[in-house]
């Protein structure tokens, strides 16, 4: 298989709840309005605590500095799995369930913290610029690694890095919300900009609105939209949610992805998985929520009620 080092820069920001109204204008035009911006990567995330948008330098340009920002200040690239061509997906295990063992785990276990995006398409790892050495030298043996540079792939060689190891074991909380995972066109995003609007600016009309709602636009060539179910009210697959963390968890401590997902691989349980800025976020399949608990207790992650 493919590692591939994206020639995306990005920030990993937060934007506070009362702070919203500021940065509505700039959000719109990154999600509805891409021929006017040179943004490549946008993530918008929405949870109880606060709005974590992930995006580009290009896209970074368009937040204007304020009490109501919050930048970690480190420059991050994200890594996608390439399998026979292909960016990474199976009729099997979905999200980060089939890059756990492969990728996850040995990047914990030299100390890499990783920010994970799963979309309906693709997984993307987050790793700091300054770990990339680090990244290379722990997964040269089990992929072939390229970095993207102006279009072209270009082959990474080993670079000789290594780092420690440090673990800690971080209680889960599975609230009652029930979540569709769809993927869009991102041309037909302007046919629902009236729904994705209410629902993403003025979600405080919504009773049932207590976890996150999840937006990807066009980092791959589709949109990975994560709602709460009685938002749009489709019909298919179900997912609930497994929160990570009783306190905020930080970027520094490597290994948090790996504890959720190692014990979900062993069991061959597909889950999409989602960091922000204050928390991480795992979705198995509403059917086998209850065996994932059973997995993470077994695992020593108590459970917060």
């Amino acid at each position: 298989m493919d590692l591939h080092i994206l020639d995306h820069k990005l920030r990993v920001t937060s934007i506070t709840k009362t702070g919203l109204q500021q940065y509505t204008h700039p959000l719109i035009k990154l999600i509805f309005l891409r021929n006017r911006t040179r943004c490549k990567f946008f993530s918008l995330t929405e949870t109880p605590e606060n709005y974590t948008v992930v995006l580009d330098e290009e896209g970074f340009k368009e937040l204007k500095p304020s009490e109501h920002l919050q930048v970690e200040g480190s420059t991050w690239f994200p890594l996608n799995v390439v399998s026979n061509g292909n960016a990474s997906s199976s009729s099997q295990a979905v999200g980060v369930t089939k890059i756990a063992k492969s990728v996850i785990a040995p990047l914990a276990e030299q100390h890499v913290s990783v920010f994970m995006l799963s979309t309906y398409q693709t997984d993307f790892i987050l790793v700091r610029e300054k770990d990339l050495s680090v990244v290379v030298e722990t997964l040269l043996e089990e992929f072939n690694i390229f970095r993207e540079e102006g279009g072209e792939s270009v082959p990474v060689h080993s670079q000789d890095a290594c780092n420690g190891l440090q673990r800690n074991v971080h209680p889960v909380l599975i609230p009652e919300n029930q979540f569709c995972v769809m993927s869009l066109d991102p041309d037909t995003l302007p046919a629902i900009a009236t729904t994705l609007i209410d629902v993403l600016f003025y979600s405080n009309r919504y009773e049932s609105c207590c976890c996150c709602k999840l937006l990807f636009p066009y980092a791959c060539s589709i949109v990975t939209i994560v709602f709460v179910f009685s938002f749009l009210l489709l019909s298919g697959e179900l997912w609930r949610m497994v929160r990570i963390g009783g306190q905020p968890l930080g970027f520094d401590e490597c290994g948090i992805v790996a504890q959720i997902s190692q014990p979900l691989a062993d069991s061959d349980i597909s889950a999409y998985y989602i960091s922000t800025f204050s928390f991480d976020h795992a979705l198995p399949y509403i059917g086998y929520v209850y065996t994932v608990l059973g997995r993470l207790l077994t695992n020593c992650s108590p459970l917060l009620m």
